[in-house]
């Protein structure tokens, strides 16, 4: 109520959305639909600031709704648009901005190994400004780089945490981005693991090594006493010989 007691009437903010998505192909049909009250009777839709279409209402069950088409998406249909609507004179609050992006094209992406070092490498077919890599399951934001075709990506020294699948983009402008490009994932083994699992093996040989020589000097002191004890019994025995020789000539 303003200060002379007479009761001002807003109308409430229309909903504004895109179909099939806020991100369509180039050359695709996008829907743009806006939402008011039951009570609206026209809808405007701005594209930039600017006046693009009237419309209109449909009435869709409970929901009084607006079509606006784009037969084909193009750069120049790409951009911020916002809607209105009016009930009898009154105009309502504009809508929340809609950004319709215009994608096209697929960019490349690669490894480029060096000496302790990954570069992922992006290449797209035409020019573009600034290349965007995103690390699925991220939370952070991706990492950007400023290019015409080809643009690489530094990782520094590899480490665990550059494991995952990445995929990259091009940006012509904030609404005319390339399509995504096919995932690459990067797979880092863990050194610490393959230094324990040596350090393992190496102790396990050389405990082997070390049963291995018992054993040879337990099976070459067992020879040798096998030996001597041969030796014993081949002298006793020429000693009974000896003996009982001896015996049969006293004898006679």
């Amino acid at each position: 109520m303003d200060p002379q007691g007479i009761t001002l009437k807003i109308l409430s903010k229309p909903i504004i959305w895109a179909k099939p998505d806020f991100m369509i192909p180039k050359g695709t049909r996008v829907s743009i639909l806006c939402q008011g009250t039951p009570e609206a009777v026209e809808y405007q839709l701005y594209f930039e600031g600017h006046l693009s279409a009237q419309r209109r209402p449909k009435q869709l069950g409970r929901r009084n709704i607006a079509m606006f088409h784009i037969p084909a998406m193009t750069p120049h249909t790409a951009g911020q648009y916002k809607c209105v609507y009016r009930r009898k004179k009154l105009w309502s609050e504009p809508s929340d901005p809609l950004d319709l992006v215009v994608t096209g094209n697929c960019p490349i992406l690669g490894l480029n190994p060096g000496e302790g070092h990954i570069y992922l490498l992006i290449s797209l077919s035409t020019a573009t400004s600034t290349f965007f890599l995103l690390k699925e399951g991220r939370s952070s934001r991706p990492q950007h780089r400023y290019g015409n075709t080809q643009v690489e990506f530094p990782m520094g020294p590899v480490t665990t945490a550059h494991r995952g699948t990445y995929r990259c983009f091009g940006s012509y402008n904030n609404y005319a981005w390339s399509f995504p490009s096919e995932p690459v994932k990067l797979l880092v083994t863990d050194l610490a693991v393959w230094d324990h699992t040596a350090q393992n093996l190496l102790r396990m040989g050389l405990a082997f090594l070390v049963l291995v020589a018992l054993m040879c000097l337990l099976a070459e002191d067992c020879l040798w006493r096998k030996r001597n004890q041969e030796k014993a019994n081949g002298a006793s025995s020429q000693e009974c010989r000896r003996r009982f020789r001896t015996q049969r000539r006293l004898d006679k």
